[in-house]
């Protein structure tokens, strides 16, 4: 991580988020692509790819010829809506479930199911899962890491096995939000990409090695081989094989969350939650999971930006508020703490109050903390 912490000029982000460039003016990759998207893109051509793609992959045998991974939320329920009514493909929706289901998320992803879509849900083995995702919260400050996995992969094995060719996505989350730049004008990510953009550098397989030699509740007895299975991408030499293509719908189609929104909330019955989410202003994104605010929390704690940076940056490119506003919006609400499913999320990963503080603060980094008598204090703030 740069150790001087800078701002970009045109959002609120910092060059903090990992694989973010800044340019020489001061501006984040994110917001270049957005400018990008306005001006220098040729959405009608690339309709048109997107046609020729789905023309060569149309079924007529009554089979799936897509399948979109979708929780019932806003961004894959536009996705899947879209593939079959506008475009006359037939989706196949596959769901990774969540770790803890919220209510309004069990109701989206019902109402979902409800306007007209055949999914298959894939639960891990849950016991093992906690043990997972404690050890990612302890060692990688993400305890989301495991649902990552499942969420990433579960959607090629179900695929491989349906002989289903098209993989579709929602949207370039390291071109939307800041990353590595290097996948932005193409449609899809390699596998090989995958551990670095979504994984945080650890598959599966590393993160299990690493949990048997270094943590005393966690021993082979806790796993079988198979319980591994759809933490792990297909063999790559087989996907290749097999002709499975993953795409983002955000290449074909200019990406813009607020509008996804009132898209799904029109076509596929989803809602918007009754009180804004922990750490941001908004009510309509990331609603499925009770211990997602911790995902974002240890965001803050490790870079110093949290959900309300993400949310406002985003909507600042897409032109719905001022960065001024921005400012403002990240002044209140970001780093809060999301106390309202935090007694279930201590119970979920089997610890207390107090070994979770002390994993927490374990992710300060000198650079963006100070501990001023007792209280730990943000050193940089956009302004």
């Amino acid at each position: 991580m740069p150790q001087e912490v800078r701002f970009c000029k045109k959002c609120v982000i910092s060059n903090q988020r990992p694989r973010i460039v800044f340019d020489e003016e001061g501006v984040c990759s994110a917001c270049r692509f957005a400018e990008e998207k306005r001006r220098a893109i040729d959405w009608g051509a690339r309709e048109k790819e997107l046609l020729a793609l789905l023309d060569r992959n149309r079924r007529t045998d009554g089979w799936w010829d897509v399948i979109v991974p979708c929780s019932g939320g806003k961004d894959a329920s536009y996705v899947a809506h879209q593939l079959k009514y506008k475009y006359g493909m037939h989706p196949l929706t596959v769901t990774w479930a969540p770790l803890e289901y919220t209510d309004i998320g069990s109701r989206n992803f019902r109402s979902f199911v409800r306007s007209g879509f055949n999914n298959i849900q894939g639960h891990a083995n849950g016991r093992l899962q906690r043990k997972l995702a404690r050890i990612a919260f302890e060692d990688v400050g993400d305890h989301f890491l495991p649902f990552i996995y499942g969420q990433m992969c579960f959607p090629f094995h179900i695929a491989q096995r349906l002989n289903i060719k098209l993989v579709f996505y929602g949207e370039n989350g390291e071109a939307e939000y800041g990353g590595d730049p290097k996948n932005n004008s193409r449609s899809h990510m390699p596998v090989e990409d995958w551990a670095t953009a979504y994984w945080k550098g650890a598959t599966i397989d590393m993160l299990v090695a690493h949990a048997l030699k270094t943590k005393d509740y966690f021993t082979k007895d806790d796993f079988d081989e198979q319980d591994l299975a759809f933490y792990r991408p297909p063999d790559t030499g087989a996907l290749k094989r097999s002709g499975i293509e993953m795409h983002w719908y955000s290449y074909y189609h200019k990406w813009v969350p607020q509008e996804n929104y009132y898209y799904s909330s029109e076509n596929t019955g989803f809602q918007a939650n009754d009180e804004r989410s922990e750490g941001t202003y908004s009510k309509y994104a990331s609603l499925d999971d009770r211990t997602d605010g911790f995902h974002y929390y240890m965001g803050f704690i490790k870079f110093g930006i949290g959900r309300a940076t993400s949310d406002a940056a985003h909507e600042i490119r897409d032109g719905h508020i001022t960065r001024q506003e921005g400012i403002s919006l990240v002044g209140r609400y970001d780093g809060e703490f999301p106390k309202r499913y935090f007694r279930e999320f201590l119970a979920y990963l089997d610890i207390t109050e107090g070994h979770f503080w002390q994993v927490v603060d374990s992710f300060r980094k000198g650079h963006l903390w100070d501990n001023v008598d007792g209280k730990w204090v943000l050193k940089h703030r956009v302004h």
